[in-house]
């Protein structure tokens, strides 16, 4: 009878053990990497940034393109904001609820300016800001770890892509340079430099 009691025992003890690491693999998965976590804050204020700011310069544009523009990223990024905010939830990550210092400094900067010269900062912020955007939401779309967030930044780059179109076409109807592009050309031919220096050092 001892025997039997204790076989019972240690089988219930065994299936204990195996719900226990269920569960811990379950909270696990919820979990995001470093790296993830880590892109899904910085797009969370990001994302804050544009609607706030847009917000603003919406109120306080002088050109109509401008207003337009700044309106249409208060709509798109409270989209992606509240998808962003859903997603967080549920791999259990914190995400900011005020600018980072970063987005802040340049909100205070644009909205500080008036009339024309007011325009022409925002729309250039927002064509060196997509660029980056672009950039960091392939990446994540690429490589991202979590599937389901790699999915939302697939999802959501198109937008931003049309955003910086957009934002281009604006800044250049206004004067604006674009030297984001520039400086993102100029990088890929220093990058292409080095690789071809290496690429002879190998074959010496």
């Amino acid at each position: 009878m001892s025997k039997y009691l204790l076989a019972i025992g240690m089988i219930a003890m065994l299936c204990l053990m195996a719900l226990s690491t269920r569960v811990r693999a379950a909270d696990d998965d919820k979990k995001l990497a470093a790296e993830d976590a880590n892109f899904v804050r910085d797009a969370a204020s990001g994302g804050m940034m544009e609607v706030q700011l847009g917000q603003a310069v919406a109120d306080k544009a002088t050109n109509p393109d401008v207003k337009q523009f700044a309106q249409r990223m208060v709509t798109d990024h409270t989209t992606a904001n509240n998808e962003l905010k859903a997603l967080a939830q549920q791999k259990e990550v914190t995400l900011p609820t005020d600018l980072d210092p970063k987005h802040q400094k340049m909100m205070d900067k644009i909205t500080s300016k008036t009339g024309a010269d007011l325009d022409k900062a925002y729309i250039q912020a927002m064509v060196k800001d997509h660029h980056k955007d672009v950039a960091e939401f392939q990446k994540a779309a690429n490589n991202a770890k979590d599937a389901d967030l790699k999915a939302w930044a697939a999802k959501t780059l198109p937008v931003l892509q049309e955003h910086l179109t957009m934002a281009q076409g604006i800044n250049k109807s206004l004067g604006g340079k674009d030297d984001s592009a520039d400086d993102a050309r100029h990088a890929g031919h220093t990058e292409g430099g080095v690789q071809n220096k290496d690429k002879e050092k190998d074959k010496d």
